[in-house]
């Protein structure tokens, strides 16, 4: 039974796709206020501005999901504090994008130790561009200290905490995150759970083909049971990740299809072969942009 906690008054939404806003130093967070879900004992899922975080807690510590941006840093660690949970000893990066991670340096500071897949690490270690943005490279204190390639396991707090990389597919470094004994999973941003177009961030190593298939990987650990979190939107389960897989891997036929027809890439776009889709739900990302992401990551695989 999934009940409702809330750290201040609720945010007016429950998540802000800002990729393609301005970076952090350029956005007012001050009418951010953190909602709080919990899904199983002793795990919750904090809303603010970003991607969800997920809170894991109890007698062994804290282990926290991702950590939004850092001007919202203050108000997680009240949040967390407000679940009764000690500060936070654990922060593990689903990916590298700033509306998951950057709070890194204030948590780092703080003395939670950081764990993410080695792109990410090598992503934050050299900066780049994410959406138009140019991202610095991360403090010292930001980065992670653990670093894996296929995944590490965490054993705290009543329950075995499987962090993996399942092959990417937002990006070239994406995490899921499963509770084995509380069946709950966050699949960062392989989910948005939000209607319209997802962003597939292939100047990160995003591939569409890759996401399906890190996809098709959760569900095959999944039940009817199972808590599904989202990089983004509300809190889901398998049936809902399953009908989000379909969505996807549909929009990827069509464009495919037109691709195999022999059409350019600028032909497609203007065929627009995902017009039908567009009033499913809002978001940053528009048809045109997915469909080049789509064409994009066919590309790299020769298709």
């Amino acid at each position: 039974m999934i009940r409702t906690v809330t750290s201040a008054a609720a945010s007016g939404a429950l998540m802000s796709l800002c990729l393609a806003a301005p970076v952090a130093a350029q956005q007012d967070f001050s009418d951010v206020e953190i909602r709080t879900e919990l899904i199983a004992p002793g795990i919750a899922v904090l809303f603010g501005r970003g991607g969800n975080i997920a809170v894991s807690y109890g007698e062994d510590g804290t282990v926290m999901i991702d950590d939004q941006y850092a001007p919202l840093s203050d108000r997680i660690m009240a949040a967390v504090a407000d679940l009764g949970a000690s500060p936070v000893a654990y922060l593990i990066n689903t990916h590298w994008h700033f509306d998951h991670a950057g709070g890194n340096e204030n948590f780092g500071e703080a003395g939670a130790l950081i764990f993410a897949h080695e792109n990410v690490r090598a992503r934050m270690v050299s900066g780049g561009t994410i959406f138009g943005n140019e991202i610095p490279p991360a403090a010292p204190v930001a980065l992670p200290v653990v670093s894996y390639g296929q995944g590490v396991t965490l054993n705290r707090n009543g329950d075995t905490i499987d962090v993996m990389f399942t092959g990417g597919g937002h990006t070239d470094g994406d995490s899921i995150v499963r509770w084995r004994e509380d069946n709950v999973v966050h699949m960062g941003d392989l989910f948005f759970n939000t209607g319209g177009f997802p962003f597939i961030d292939t100047s990160s190593g995003g591939n569409i083909l890759h996401a399906l298939s890190s996809i098709d990987a959760a569900l095959r650990m999944m039940d009817g049971e199972t808590v599904v979190i989202p990089g983004h939107g509300p809190v889901s389960d398998k049936l809902g990740l399953s009908a989000y897989r379909a969505r996807l891997g549909a929009m990827v036929d069509r464009v495919k299809a037109l691709k195999e027809d022999g059409l350019s890439l600028d032909q497609a776009v203007t065929a627009k072969p995902l017009a039908d889709y567009v009033s499913e739900g809002g978001g940053f990302i528009n048809q045109d942009q997915f469909t080049t992401f789509v064409w994009t990551s066919l590309e790299a695989h020769g298709n």
